[in-house]
């Protein structure tokens, strides 16, 4: 008779670990949107003092360098990448890193919406970075900091030259927060609410250097831009974009939640608290799969792991000799188990990636809940198993 697989006796307090939308802060309650200006103008007086809080606390807190604009723009942080390639890019050739899905479908964007000249795709599979020597300061640059769904970050980026000619545009949604971004080498910085803080969905912020501010007003594409991508008008920057005059009708409600969330950033430590957070979610992963479980990392090497879009892989021996098929369905399988029993909800890894998992280790996370959750990971396993 087949032994029985026990379950573990703890369950995570918070099974929430998706990468997007992500957990709310630890204590939240509907009660902490109650100060919402609902039914209100975002014009009016008090509800433009929200959102223009949301700015203020949002620099504050990531500590951006003076000079810098930032804005809260429609469509999440997919809107706020869009307005940034469609209004910036074309007079220098362009260098597209991809190395997971995201950054894939802004390298798409550029060659075959856009329809740019002179763009070169600098690739990598997933788990790895591109070789980052290739790029050119000459050129413009996109890239993502943190493959949301390769769980691959960037260490650094000494790889963006001081005295680079072109601009940095970086998609930083599941890293702003998170990670220590080096401003000084970036020009367009991207996010959204939902992913670190745990916001609220729909509502992209667009920080821009002085120098990105130049390309602005000084560049004119001449392609036609819909009204929600529009930044300049005369050649010059709409600058009530960045004071809280939003281009279109943003949620108070989400406004309200923002706040919350950025307020809650302060009383954890600010930017060191929050990074200090996530990386102690990785960390706690880190020591299990040294322990010897039968996972590992999708990222290959230490250095490049996120803290907060962990991918694991499945390296058992007996999934690792299933055929291609077989390993994708089971680990929907294991990810299917975790949800049931109510211990992970929406752990399966994203659509493109390898089989394997997906855990949101982001400051909204507890590390007691990720602690929780990997002997749930063991079990499931061991029952998916039984099954071959």
């Amino acid at each position: 008779m087949a032994q029985a697989n026990p379950k573990p006796g703890l369950r995570p307090a918070n099974p929430q670990f998706s990468s997007g939308p992500c957990a709310k802060r630890p204590g939240w309650t509907l009660e902490a949107l109650s100060g919402a200006f609902l039914g209100r103008s975002h014009r009016a007086k008090e509800p433009k003092a929200r959102i223009e809080e949301v700015i203020t606390l949002s620099k504050s807190v990531l500590g951006m360098p003076e000079g810098w604009r930032l804005g809260i723009v429609p469509a999440s942080d997919t809107g706020a990448v869009e307005m940034a390639l469609w209004s910036m890019l074309g007079p220098r050739g362009v260098d597209v890193l991809v190395w997971e899905s995201f950054s894939g479908e802004w390298a798409t964007d550029i060659t075959t919406q856009l329809k740019l000249p002179d763009v070169r795709q600098i690739k990598a599979p997933y788990g790895e970075l591109p070789d980052l020597s290739q790029v050119d300061g000459k050129r413009d640059l996109v890239f993502v900091w943190n493959g949301t769904t390769s769980g691959v970050r960037l260490p650094n980026a000494d790889f963006i030259p001081d005295d680079r000619e072109g601009l940095a545009i970086c998609d930083a949604t599941s890293a702003a927060f998170a990670m220590d971004l080096p401003w000084d080498k970036l020009d367009v910085v991207t996010w959204s609410w939902q992913k670190v803080l745990g916001g609220e969905a729909a509502h992209g912020m667009l920080a821009l250097s002085p120098r990105a501010v130049e390309r602005l007003e000084s560049f004119d594409s001449g392609r036609p831009l819909p009204k929600i991508f529009r930044l300049t008008k005369g050649g010059k920057l709409i600058e009530g974009i960045f004071k809280g005059d939003t281009i279109n009708t943003p949620s108070l409600l989400c406004v309200e939640d923002a706040i919350d969330g950025l307020r809650w950033a302060e009383s954890v430590g600010g930017l060191k608290g929050l990074i200090a957070r996530s990386e102690g979610n990785l960390a706690a992963i880190s020591r299990w799969i040294d322990g010897g479980a039968g996972y590992g990392f999708l990222a290959s090497r230490p250095e490049i792991r996120s803290c907060t879009s962990i991918c694991l892989l499945v390296t058992a021996p007996w999934f690792k000799a299933l055929p291609e098929g077989d390993q994708a369905t089971a680990a929907k399988k294991i990810a299917a188990l975790l949800e049931k029993e109510g211990v992970a909800l929406d752990a399966a890894s994203y659509r493109d990636a390898p089989p394997g998992l997906r855990l949101w280790g982001g400051a909204t996370v507890e590390t007691a809940n990720i602690e929780a959750l990997l002997p749930w990971l063991d079990w499931a396993l061991a029952e998916v198993a039984a099954g071959y």
